[in-house]
């Protein structure tokens, strides 16, 4: 069976801990958790939790009715086998030079990035878009004098619940 990335939604009472079984859950089967992110859902009493994680689709399975056992989870659901949106941001800081300032805004304008804040000899950056995207931006940047950079999780919705 092929090993492949999951994106996994799941809704539990808003708790404490409950994340910390989730993830207890995770660890327990030799799962590991390559991104993780959670808030509130309209109801401020449920929280939705997205988590990213490789594995087969038998495996996957598996792991869904284990998480579905636990307390407080009310609702698991595979988004890998949906229709479903899935996004991540960065948050970038470039080094502005005399010599790579042009070239990183002709970059930025081209790629319709967006600026979150600039000065003399620092530009912050935030894109947004699928795992490739992602990937694909942070090669370029690396290119252009990136300092440093922070990910977010993988957010998902599905489309048609």
């Amino acid at each position: 069976m092929e090993v492949k990335e999951n994106t996994i939604s799941i809704l539990v009472n808003n708790r404490p801990d409950v994340l910390a079984r989730i993830a207890g859950t995770f660890s327990g089967r030799g799962f590991n958790i390559e991104s993780v992110s959670a808030n509130i859902t309209r109801n401020p009493q449920i929280t939705r939790i997205i988590i990213t994680t490789l594995g087969t689709r038998e495996t996957v399975i598996k792991l869904d009715k284990q998480l579905s056992k636990l307390i407080d989870v009310l609702e698991v659901k595979d988004l890998t086998r949906v229709d479903s949106s899935c996004r991540e941001m960065i948050l970038v800081r470039l080094k502005l030079t005399e010599e790579n300032r042009g070239k990183i805004m002709q970059t930025i304008d081209t790629l319709k990035w967006k600026i979150v804040s600039i000065d003399a000899d620092i530009c912050i950056l935030e894109i947004t878009g699928d795992k490739e995207e992602i990937d694909n931006a942070l090669s370029i940047l690396d290119k252009l004098g990136m300092e440093d950079f922070t990910r977010t999780g993988v957010i998902a919705l599905e489309r048609h619940p």
